[in-house]
């Protein structure tokens, strides 16, 4: 029991309510993340029916390359105008706003009469997936788990789409998707705005309305000492970055608030991009990104049809991907709760390195045991045995890959001042390198063969668990502000466990209080 400002006895907030208002402002975004991952999913249905087609539209084998990567080449596209979107008109619009590309896309994909028309729908998915970057607001002590869970609402729209993609010929099946952005648009209007861009706008009454619905419907009183933090917060990130460096006493109203726009992206550059709190985590999330989709699941994901066939895997090649694509809920929901209970470091580092071991077997396997001419491309060169063993190291390669979570950690690492135009840049960045990841994968099978192929993934791998082991840090059950505070230390090497463990401590003077925290 606590006391109210008149004295009066107040329960505590249930721990139920809290989960669930977060929970149900978490629907809209949910509902966006399967309409992604059904767009980033579809062309792995799309390309066995119409590669080297007799009927329809067909494509040829360079074409089907491009087809499989166009949709994270116009990623980027998208991506730039995510934050810029959600700076500008909050969280709320703009989930409605990035649901119109699919839309469109869907409608173009059900109705494409040649290749361009199919090439169309297939950046348009793309542009509208780059635009669904927008991180939401939520407990410190849940959003490592609510965020994580955002994987499996992904995860979800993949199995959605390879399941379509196989009880359903692939223009049905579009039309099927098309449900899924429009009834996110509907239940965007159960979704409450963050209290951080109110309060980023001077609307505080709307702020404090929408913290304790977040909260689980309680009184103000109740968030009254959160509120007053998120003020404070909303004050430091309004305040002029020109004017802070050049050690003035006024910080906010300043000249500066009338610079044109070519004055704005040169301050944004220099004050907000260049500064420690936004490069070290905005390079180190660039790092995930690029040995995450260069580790082997990513690259053969558009292919994955043919690429079962290939390695002479047992059972018919469709239903291997939908039991893949069901396989990757579950998965994300145990890695949801392992960062409970061992963090986001460790998690990433043993997925990152068993990945990497299993694109090493991939490759051992295939120079053991398949033909030099075997390419997933070609499909008059498919052996006609079949073998458990491929299948068995395909399940544990998605097992390890979806146990990585590099979306997660760009949830996080930015403080609200870069986080919308540095979120864009990461994403944007990661799209590119889906891109090359996805479109090199036919010219790696046709110069260095699938054993030489998953060798190259396997070593990436490798070099990313070390890079990552030597310079990520941990971040779960610590608040935005600690992560700002983290990365504006001069800690450049974080492997040291025992010097990590000793800024764990409680600091015992004021000197002490003013260096950055960090955790095992």
């Amino acid at each position: 029991m606590t006391n109210n400002q008149n004295g009066q006895e107040r329960k505590p907030v249930s721990r139920s309510r809290v989960i669930l208002s977060q929970v149900l402002a978490c629907l809209a975004l949910d509902f966006l993340l399967i309409g992604l991952g059904m767009s980033i999913s579809f062309v792995t249905m799309v390309l066995p029916d119409v590669l080297d087609a007799k009927e329809g539209v067909s494509i040829t084998k360079k074409q089907a390359s491009w087809f499989g990567s166009m949709a994270f080449l116009c990623q980027p596209f998208g991506s730039l105008f995510s934050g810029p979107l959600l700076d500008y008109f909050g969280r709320k619009r703009a989930l409605f706003l990035v649901n119109i590309p699919h839309v469109i896309a869907w409608l173009l994909m059900h109705y494409a009469w040649d290749v361009p028309s199919l090439f169309i729908a297939n950046a348009l998915l793309g542009i509208g997936t780059g635009i669904m970057e927008a991180p939401s607001i939520t407990d410190p002590s849940l959003r490592g788990l609510l965020t994580t869970l955002t994987n499996g609402f992904t995860s979800a729209g993949i199995f959605v789409a390879y399941l379509l993609g196989t009880v359903l010929p692939w223009r049905q099946a579009a039309l099927v998707a098309l449900t899924v952005p429009l009834l996110t648009m509907l239940l965007v209007l159960l979704v409450p705005e963050t209290p951080v861009w109110l309060l980023s706008k001077g609307r505080k009454k709307e702020a404090l309305q929408s913290l304790c619905r977040l909260r689980g419907w309680v009184k103000p009183e109740d968030v009254k000492e959160e509120f007053d933090k998120l003020i404070q917060y909303g004050d430091q990130i309004q305040q002029c970055m020109i004017c802070i460096k050049e050690q003035k006493s006024e910080t906010t109203n300043c000249e500066h608030s009338r610079m044109n726009i070519f004055q704005k992206i040169k301050y944004k550059v220099k004050y907000i991009l260049l500064v420690k709190e936004t490069t070290k985590p905005l390079l180190l999330v660039m790092a995930y990104f690029l040995f995450h989709s260069m580790s082997g699941f990513m690259a053969i994901r558009p292919n994955m049809v043919n690429f079962c066939k290939a390695l002479g895997m047992k059972y018919d090649s469709k239903v291997i991907v939908v039991f893949v694509g069901a396989a990757l809920i579950p998965i994300n929901f145990v890695a949801a709760i392992i960062i409970k209970y061992i963090g986001k470091r460790k998690l990433i580092l043993s997925a990152l390195l068993c990945n990497a071991l299993c694109c090493l077997a991939i490759s051992i396997y295939a120079a053991t045991s398949l033909a030099p001419d075997v390419c997933s491309y070609e499909l008059n060169t498919f052996p006609k045995n079949e073998d458990i063993l491929p299948l068995v190291l395909l399940i544990l390669l998605v097992f390890f890959n979806s146990l990585g979570i590099p979306w997660v950690l760009l949830s996080e690492v930015f403080s609200f001042r870069s986080r919308g135009i540095a979120t864009s840049i990461a994403a944007a960045y990661s799209y590119v390198v889906y891109f090359v990841a996805t479109k090199t994968n036919y010219n790696l099978e046709t110069l260095f063969h699938l054993s030489g192929t998953f060798a190259f993934y396997a070593a990436f791998g490798i070099a990313g668990t070390i890079y990552l082991y030597l310079f990520l840090p941990e971040t779960e059950r610590k608040s935005l502000a600690e992560i700002e505070a983290y990365f504006k230390g001069n800690k450049r090497v974080y492997a040291d466990d025992c010097l990590i463990n000793s800024f764990r401590k409680k600091p015992k003077d004021n000197q002490d209080a003013d260096k950055p925290m960090l955790v095992n």
